[in-house]
């Protein structure tokens, strides 16, 4: 359970969040927003390695301003840079996590080879950190933050560097876990969210716009979709629409674009997808 009270933070003179009050009870939360929104600095409150100017987040009744090490002891956390050690091996990093994570009641041997056999690195747990892809890595950061299953897990871009076949490995390991326990999963990619979340929010210049489901985001681009076939020659019409999709074709472009009212009069209105559902609710924002 999570509770998130007059959640303020500002940098010298400039706020970053704005007042957040939000609850959490379980499940899988998408964080999604434009850069610059703010995610990453909850996401580092929620995981107690940065202090609120003012306000406070109860994690399963610990509080981040009094408590902050009870609360890491709550989570797995994997940041959006995260660093590794280059010359240790998968196998000699997780050891590492295990000495970190003692207070965790687990078979440590267990528990490791667990994760490489879910996260892919078996066959690269005695390789040194260094030799690895960018995507290994992530799934070796995957790895200790899911050490020990804790109650609360916090992803901040966690498909980055991870091919198709990883990202989808990614999610359904992650759809497993939420079953049992809270996760919060910050990204840009909208198939994560839609596959993955029971609860969307929405955060824009330190604001939350939004809190609800997939559907009810997708819902916030109803009437103002548009849907429409161009000439090439036609490009510069283009100009000044929110663009969502231009497709060439062989004839000309196949476009779909947001609008309050229709672009074009032979541009029909469609039903919005949940990227263009979270793009219209933006840009009523005023960005």
């Amino acid at each position: 359970m999570i509770e998130v009270s007059h959640l303020t933070k500002q940098f010298k003179k400039k706020k970053v969040l704005h007042d957040l009050n939000l609850s959490v009870e379980g499940g899988m939360v998408g964080l999604i927003g434009p850069n610059g929104a703010g995610k990453t600095t909850f996401m580092r409150m929620l995981a107690a390695v940065a202090k609120p100017s003012s306000g406070d987040i109860i994690v399963n009744g610990y509080s981040i301003q009094k408590e902050a090490s009870s609360v890491r002891k709550e989570i797995g956390y994997l940041p959006q840079h995260f660093q590794l050690y280059p010359q240790l091996t998968a196998s000699e990093f997780l050891d590492y996590t295990g000495q970190l994570k003692q207070d965790r009641d687990y078979d440590h041997e267990m528990e490791k080879n667990r994760l490489l056999d879910v996260l892919n690195l078996r066959s690269q747990q005695n390789q040194k950190i260094k030799t690895f892809s960018n995507g290994m890595k992530q799934r070796l950061g995957i790895a200790q933050a899911l050490y020990g299953e804790p109650s609360l897990m916090i992803f901040d871009e966690p498909s980055a560097g991870l091919d198709p076949e990883e990202r989808l490995r990614f999610r359904n390991i992650i759809a497993d876990v939420s079953s049992r326990r809270t996760v919060i999963l910050s990204t840009h990619i909208v198939e994560d969210i839609e596959s993955s979340c029971d609860t969307l929010i929405v955060l824009n210049k330190g604001e939350i716009l939004f809190i609800g489901t997939p559907f009810d985001l997708q819902c916030k681009g109803n009437g103002l979709v548009w849907e429409f076939d161009l000439e090439v020659d036609d490009w510069n019409q283009l100009a000044g629409l929110q663009m969502t999709l231009t497709k060439r074709k062989a004839d000309g472009l196949h476009c779909r674009a947001i609008s309050t009212v229709a672009p074009f009069d032979f541009a029909e209105a469609v039903n919005p997808t949940l990227e263009e559902g979270y793009m219209a609710l933006i840009g009523r924002d005023g960005t």
